[in-house]
């Protein structure tokens, strides 16, 4: 396509095309987050136990973050509308199989397709903004995706308390399909086809890695019943490593690698991986034990759960938006140290929480301020690495960034799952130790990952030009 009509097309459609584009991704990120309130009531309705519950959350990031990658590179091999059509489709049909499902393992395999659709959807649809628009419109147009991440977490765990107290939690799922089929009517009338650049898809790597990871949450998620040393936790983990180690050796030796060594290698790249990972698992963390306190021992309903956690999500959006202007001002280095210190803090003084205390005096001061804090992280995550890599790397190390924010939510649920295990069976009488254990954790390693950014995360201030207010989605 020549320059010209790419340009017309940005003067009189390119707007449409934004906004249908912000739309689609905005399902993604609500379902990461509409689920968590749901989580009670469809544990009750299918008689799913705490490991099932964890993978309803964790399977979708899992496929969402572990085939990102994968999902652009087909979307440069077979040209973005394509990719996008396909992960739109898939992501609406999975919606339905999710609605319908009758079953834990009916409710995880639709999970799962919508994982898929999302890694398919999510990075063509990016790629389909950054060729429409151009100069200044470019910079707009992405502070507007750049928003939906945090909009959509905010309005997603509201949305889920409705529906869940209203209709029903299927229709947690339900709401997409129509949403999903008139985006699949339009988008092909707004979004102008391209042709694809014929370039070898690192299929096996992307799989490899997907199921490394999987088989990591899986041995994590044992453990909290089986045990550290039981062969159903010991095996997996082994496995997940060995994977790991293969992944690797697939990116050496193929000719167009998932994720290039060199790119992996780069301390912006370590340093960004790492508070992405962290922040993702900790926000994720956080939302799943407190849904599950205020539900199961305080016996919130799910829309009063949806008001409580309402707060802390905007939370996080204020963060991010504050973070990015004290980048710019400070540098990455003390933003991210002092965005840890407070999620430290608050996930310390969300320990304090008890069945016979008010959740708005005890859970709910320590969640917003453990939000505060990551929503800054996030922005250090991504503004920081983007700063400090070559022009030439910039979409795979985006790409890399952003698959660690789905990974780190599948890691950090699996992980306080299995550390709060005794508390999450409804009616066991085990009370809520479980559940300060694992916002314990959450502290500490909050507390950790500062004193590690104080010496990872790249000094200096970052160029104008790259300071972000949200993460790559």
């Amino acid at each position: 396509m020549s320059l010209d009509p790419t340009r017309a097309q940005t003067r009189t459609g390119g707007w449409a095309v934004l906004v249908l584009l912000c739309l689609a991704q905005f399902m993604l990120i609500v379902d990461i987050t509409v689920v968590q309130v749901a989580l009670p009531t469809i544990g009750t309705d299918l008689a799913l136990d705490r490991e099932a519950l964890t993978w309803v959350v964790t399977t979708y990031t899992l496929c969402f973050g572990g085939l990102m990658v994968l999902g652009g590179r087909l979307a440069d091999a077979l040209g973005a509308r394509r990719t996008l059509l396909a992960g739109l489709g898939l992501f609406t049909a999975a919606s339905l199989v999710c609605g319908l499902a009758g079953s834990g393992g009916m409710l995880v395999a639709g999970r799962a397709l919508q994982g898929i659709g999302a890694a398919l959807l999510s990075p063509a649809a990016l790629a389909v903004i950054t060729t429409t628009f151009h100069d200044e419109r470019r910079g707009r147009a992405l502070g507007v995706w750049a928003a939906i991440g945090g909009t959509g977490a905010a309005l997603g765990v509201l949305l889920g308390g409705l529906l869940t107290a209203g209709p029903g939690w299927a229709w947690v799922f339900f709401v997409n399909v129509p949403i999903g089929l008139a985006l699949l009517a339009a988008v092909p009338a707004v979004v102008p086809p391209a042709a694809g650049r014929r370039e070898p898809v690192d299929v096996p790597g992307a799989l490899v890695v997907t199921l490394a990871t999987a088989l990591l949450i899986y041995g994590l998620v044992t453990a909290g019943d089986a045990g550290w040393a039981a062969a159903g936790t010991v095996l997996p983990l082994v496995g997940a490593v060995l994977l790991y180690v293969l992944f690797v050796v697939i990116q050496r030796s193929v000719r167009s690698p998932l994720m290039r060594a060199e790119t992996l290698a780069r301390r912006p790249v370590i340093s960004g991986t790492f508070v992405m990972l962290v922040a993702t698992g900790l926000m994720l963390g956080l939302f799943f034990l407190s849904s599950l306190y205020l539900q199961h021992v305080l016996g919130f309903s799910a829309l009063e759960t949806g008001l409580i956690f309402l707060p802390a999500a905007v939370a996080i959006t204020v963060g991010a938006q504050l973070g990015g202007h004290l980048i710019g001002r400070l540098g990455g280095r003390p933003v991210a140290v002092a965005a840890f210190v407070v999620t430290a803090a608050g996930a310390g003084l969300m320990t304090r929480i008890s069945p016979d205390a008010s959740a708005y005096t005890t859970l709910l001061p320590g969640f917003v301020l453990a939000s505060l804090g990551i929503g800054p992280a996030f922005v250090t995550a991504t503004t920081t690495t983007m700063a400090n890599i070559p022009p030439g790397e910039n979409g795979v190390a985006s790409g890399v960034i952003n698959t660690f924010h789905e990974l780190g939510g599948s890691i950090g649920v699996a992980v306080v799952s299995t550390v709060a295990a005794a508390s999450l069976v409804p009616g066991s009488g085990a009370g809520i130790e479980g559940f300060v254990s694992g916002l314990t954790l959450c502290a500490v390693v909050a507390g950790v990952a500062a004193v590690v950014a104080l010496g990872l995360v790249p000094p200096g201030k970052p160029a104008t030009a790259f300071v972000g207010h949200g993460h790559g989605h």
